[in-house]
């Protein structure tokens, strides 16, 4: 149960850090360079699918339970 724990709170704060980049990114980034905003919204765009990778990364002991 602490590694189902472990993801699932490791998921939690990728996806928090995503919001507050896509967030920041346009909403105080693009006053300075929309170049740096563009960049930070390709990030936070790649961070989700990594995000449901390492939740659902598992050891074949957390299924036999």
């Amino acid at each position: 149960m602490t590694g189902q724990r472990s993801r699932r709170r490791t998921y939690l704060v990728m996806m928090s850090v995503c919001m507050v980049l896509f967030l920041l990114s346009w909403t105080v980034v693009v006053r300075f360079s929309a170049t740096a905003a563009a960049a930070l919204t390709i990030v936070a765009f790649a961070i989700p699918p990594v995000a449901v990778i390492v939740a659902n990364r598992g050891d074949d002991r957390d299924e036999r339970r």
